[in-house]
């Protein structure tokens, strides 16, 4: 089986063809090869042929086209400047009213302090001032109940007792 660079038809001896034009006038001559696609027969101006692969040119890889900026990116890079620049002005800020923070929770602290002081002696206050007037003195009524019942959905009975 003849190589697929080899005709298959028995090579027959090709002698230079003579040009009867002068050799600087004359142009190459392509021939077209029969069956393969990348051999070229070229004729020489001197009259000889010479038969080769053909340089095929090659493709350049596609350059990478320019995508747009997305429209986040574009929002972040003008935003960040911003949050950094505020976030570095409120330190400062912190830093010049850290004397007043500082006496402002002193003062709400002092105003927590008052408030439970507050609730816990107004009821005591109340307490003294009943007993002062006499108006507690008097016998205190207590009642107890008494209540059962029977079963999950039984009915509840009960009594009430004034001592």
């Amino acid at each position: 089986m003849p190589y697929p660079e080899q005709s298959p038809v028995p090579a027959a001896v090709h002698y230079p063809v003579p040009l009867h034009h002068p050799a600087a006038s004359a142009p190459l001559a392509t021939i077209p090869p029969a069956g393969l696609p990348a051999v070229q027969s070229v004729q020489l101006p001197d009259g000889r042929i010479i038969t080769g692969y053909a340089l095929t040119p090659t493709t350049p890889a596609p350059a990478p086209t320019a995508r747009p900026v997305p429209s986040w990116a574009k929002t972040t890079a003008l935003l960040t400047p911003t949050v950094g620049g505020g976030a570095a002005a409120a330190g400062i800020g912190l830093s010049y009213a850290a004397p007043g923070l500082i006496a402002i929770s002193h003062a709400l602290w002092s105003a927590a302090a008052l408030i439970v002081a507050a609730v816990i002696a107004v009821p005591v206050l109340f307490h003294a001032a009943r007993r002062a007037t006499g108006s507690g003195s008097g016998s205190t009524t207590h009642i107890t109940q008494n209540i059962t019942a029977t079963g999950l959905f039984g009915r509840a009975n009960g009594s009430i007792n004034h001592h």
